[in-house]
């Protein structure tokens, strides 16, 4: 069966942190792809707000 795992951040390393912390739990031989993506969202002239996500596919 496939599954997926969803990661959303704000910070890259916050990112970082998560995904390292669900990869160290999966055997390397069940992952079968790994997706990344930065989104920035301007709300004003003065504020950006970065979304960091990720979505890791995987064999269970």
């Amino acid at each position: 069966m496939i599954q997926v795992k969803l990661f959303d951040e704000e910070h890259e390393a916050d990112l970082e942190v998560e995904m390292n912390y669900f990869l160290e739990q999966l055997d390397e031989h069940r992952i079968v792809d790994i997706k990344y993506n930065v989104a920035v969202i301007r709300e004003d002239e003065e504020e950006q707000i970065y979304c960091f996500s990720a979505m890791v596919i995987y064999r269970t």
